[in-house]
């Protein structure tokens, strides 16, 4: 018996029997989709992850200032230490083996910026040059700040994507006069569009860059004030509450509200860590009024809750395969016993014991391809279902519909076997007076 006449022959039989066939294949089907939905989530989750904390720079350091705790800390130490103060950069700087850029930023207290009768809530960056080599963040049209604005403190800002978007829509900004708090700033650049698409990662809070407008770090000096007495400061681009005693503030207001240090190769980002501890700690005579997030640990934290859970819903979807996998060999077991009479007789035509194996094992394998097909389809379905539903990214990879094909041809043949080779230890004598 050839091979083209044992595929018409297992074919012939799952047609003939179709509900039952497809009864079957709901296993398969179900694993199938639950393996693609959930790895295209999980590939997703990892890409979304990866572009983030690629925005903060692998290379990169954060230093962020944060309020410390009084209650932990003696008042002497609270008066000792300056806050988070460019003389900190300085000193990391100075390591320049180790340290290929250090970038102050502030945070400054003007929410909002105004364009003729337009508005747009925005962060307002006050930073240096080297940002942009810092950053993943570019410049998409015009420039950004240079040395030559730091010195002369010169009035002009660069617009995030969606500050521009909100004050100009399609009108060319560069050039036109926006008001920040009192004073007026000349445009001369504007950022590229960043997606931005979670707020956290691994618990670290995200600012939406777009919404960024970056002016001279010494143009904020001169220009804005740092005392906020009585009232809320920022820090570290968010809220901080100053803690008080009378009309007095316990610590010292920070000069800067952010460091980001870039290191020169990656392999020195956990010695660079220890460094700028070591060098924090000691200009703050111990006082923790500031918080280092390394990106390079934020990346290692994030793959290792991805490996956790693409094993916890593999693990899932292959119970649902399993399962499948049992029915298969549950129904090809009774439908060995519902055609023992034509086993009998095709082994008495000259069908070798071979030949009955074969028929019945094609008769398994195409069940679970045909219901790894339909899996891929609702699997599709359920990835996109979820994108715009849950709002997940989701990412359906060559690998997820290999490893779903490959492991569907598996279940056929490993749950398949058995019955094959049950029909084709039949007797034939014992099959023929079957009723």
């Amino acid at each position: 018996m050839n091979y083209t006449r044992i595929y018409e022959i297992s074919f012939d039989s799952l047609r003939e029997h179709g509900l039952r066939t497809l009864l079957t294949m709901l296993g398969v089907i179900f694993g199938v989709g639950a393996v693609i939905a959930m790895l295209s989530i999980g590939e997703g989750a990892k890409r979304e992850a990866l572009e983030q904390i690629s925005i903060l720079g692998i290379n990169n350091i954060i230093v962020k200032a944060k309020a410390p705790d009084v209650e932990q800390a003696s008042d002497q130490g609270l008066a000792r230490s300056p806050g988070l103060s460019v003389a900190d950069g300085e000193n990391i700087a100075g390591y320049s083996e180790l340290v290929e850029n250090v970038v102050f930023q502030r945070f400054e207290s003007a929410p909002k910026i105004f364009y003729g009768s337009q508005t747009a809530e925005v962060r307002v960056v006050a930073t240096e040059p080297s940002f942009v080599l810092s950053s993943s963040i570019e410049v998409e049209r015009g420039r950004f700040v240079t040395d030559l604005d730091m010195e002369a403190f010169a009035q002009v800002c660069v617009l995030g994507a969606k500050a521009k978007r909100a004050l100009f829509a399609f009108e060319d900004p560069i050039g036109k006069q926006v008001r920040i708090g009192d004073w007026n700033f000349t445009v001369v650049g504007v950022m590229a569009d960043k997606y931005i698409a979670r707020g956290k990662v691994e618990g670290f809070e995200l600012k939406n860059f777009n919404e960024d407008v970056y002016i001279p770090f010494t143009t904020a000096v001169k220009k804005y004030d740092r005392y906020f007495a009585g009232q809320t400061t920022f820090g570290g681009g968010g809220f901080f509450v100053s803690i008080e005693t009378g009309d007095e503030q316990k610590f010292n207001t920070p000069e800067v509200d952010q460091l980001t240090i870039t290191v020169t190769d990656l392999k020195y980002v956990p010695v660079v860590t220890k460094l700028v501890k070591r060098i924090l700690a000691r200009r703050h005579a111990g006082v923790e009024d500031y918080e280092i997030v390394v990106p390079e640990s934020l990346l290692r934290q994030s793959q290792k809750t991805q490996r956790i859970f693409d094993i916890v819903m593999g693990a899932i979807a292959g119970i649902s395969l399993l399962v499948g996998g049992i029915g298969i060999m549950n129904i090809m077991l009774a439908t060995v016993l519902e055609r023992t009479r034509e086993i009998g007789i095709r082994r008495s035509v000259g069908a070798t014991r071979l030949d009955i194996m074969r028929q019945f094992l094609i008769e398994a394998v195409v069940i679970c391809l045909v219901g790894c097909v339909i899996g891929l389809g609702l699997g599709l379905l359920l990835a996109r279902t979820i994108a715009f539903y849950a709002e997940w990214p989701t990412v359906v990879s060559a690998y997820s519909i290999l490893l779903a094909v490959g492991v569907s041809t598996a279940v056929g043949v490993i749950f398949g076997l058995y019955p094959a080779r049950k029909a084709a230890k039949l007797d034939v004598i014992d099959a023929l007076r079957y009723e």
